[in-house]
């Protein structure tokens, strides 16, 4: 039995992937482009699960997946975040970011079945650095008005500054490397490796 508000999937696709040097969302680790792959994944736990994209993204979007256009009114991951809330304010949303290339349908399961709804937000942490990654997370409704309000007290727009100083419970994967982030050159290749390995 599901215990608080439904949760639904998200995808953040929307961003320019400065780093990396091309779209993080369409590189293929698993056959497809990543935000398919992560949007097909999400869509085994998930009651439904859109993608967040930037409004020039619409046009290339595949027809047979949700999308989420971003409405620009807040900056960096909190633009799709809260895109996503004020379509659908009911639910709890569990947020993947592209960049996570090693993150599979087990650990999901194991963010969802340690998810406490009383909390702003239920996240992937690493052991020895226990911070929250608010981009593998499930956020609760209630999170994202708050996080409304911290964003205009003009104190940051980080969503995990916001996790850190909220209460927000932390979930240690048991394979910490599907938190791996691959965001440049350097740790694309890494990913490539670690993923030929693992098969």
């Amino acid at each position: 039995m599901i215990i608080g508000p439904k949760i639904y999937g998200l995808v953040l696709a929307g961003g320019k992937s400065t780093r990396m040097g091309k779209d993080k969302g369409m590189i293929p680790y698993h056959g497809m482009p990543q935000r398919e792959y992560l949007y097909h994944l999400l869509s085994r736990v998930c009651e439904q699960t859109f993608v967040s994209i930037r409004p020039d993204q619409k046009k290339n979007f595949p027809k047979d997946m949700e999308s989420i256009v971003d409405n620009d009114s807040y900056k960096g991951p909190y633009n799709g975040l809260l895109s996503a809330h004020e379509k659908l304010p009911e639910a709890a949303w569990l947020v993947l970011a592209c960049d996570l290339p090693l993150i599979d349908l087990a650990s999901l399961q194991e963010l969802i079945a340690a998810r406490d709804p009383n909390a702003m937000a239920s996240a992937f942490a690493h052991k020895e650095n226990p911070l929250p990654e608010p981009l593998c997370a499930i956020w609760e409704p209630r999170s994202f008005e708050a996080s409304k309000a911290y964003l205009e007290s003009g104190n940051g727009t980080c969503p995990r500054k916001f996790l850190i100083n909220n209460e927000t419970k932390l979930v240690f994967p048991r394979d910490p490397n599907v938190l791996m982030n691959a965001n440049s050159e350097e740790e694309y290749k890494e990913a490539i490796v670690r993923l030929r390995t693992e098969r």
